[in-house]
């Protein structure tokens, strides 16, 4: 393994993006029941609580490019990374329709990939220094 987990870092990444993209199309078709529903009925709809889902979404796909950032620059937090990673892409079901499916696909192997990642230990690290004579 490398010094750093890049393969869990691009995948996060891309399922980040496809939910964030989920999230945007819910909260769009949401605004669009909202506002239809306005003009049917003079009051708003369920489109109001589906805009907030869609919203709610594109914030996970925010943090899960955020955690895979944070995974990339710090090896060490890759393990709690991937965990929160793991877990905002299992709920992106609820929020951003998967995101798109392959963003819950691709966020659930990042994150796992992150979470048995294991950094390279140093040559200085493995190597005994001699003592005595």
């Amino acid at each position: 393994m490398g010094d750093k987990p890049t393969a869990a870092m691009v995948l996060s990444l891309i399922g980040g993006i496809c939910v964030i993209l989920g999230g945007a199309l819910i909260a769009f078709v949401g605004s669009l029941v909202s506002s239809f529903g306005y003009l049917a009925n003079g009051g708003t709809t369920g489109g109001t609580l589906v805009t907030a889902f869609g919203v709610v979404g594109i914030i996970m796909g925010l943090i899960m490019i955020i955690g895979g950032f944070m995974m990339y620059s710090k090896p060490g937090s890759a393990k709690m990374w991937g965990v929160i990673i793991l877990i905002l892409s299992i709920l992106s079901w609820i929020t951003a329709i998967g995101g798109l499916v392959i963003g819950f696909i691709l966020g659930l192997v990042g994150g796992i990939m992150a979470i048995v990642f294991k950094p390279s230990a140093s040559p200085a690290a493995t190597s005994p220094t001699p003592t005595g004579s």
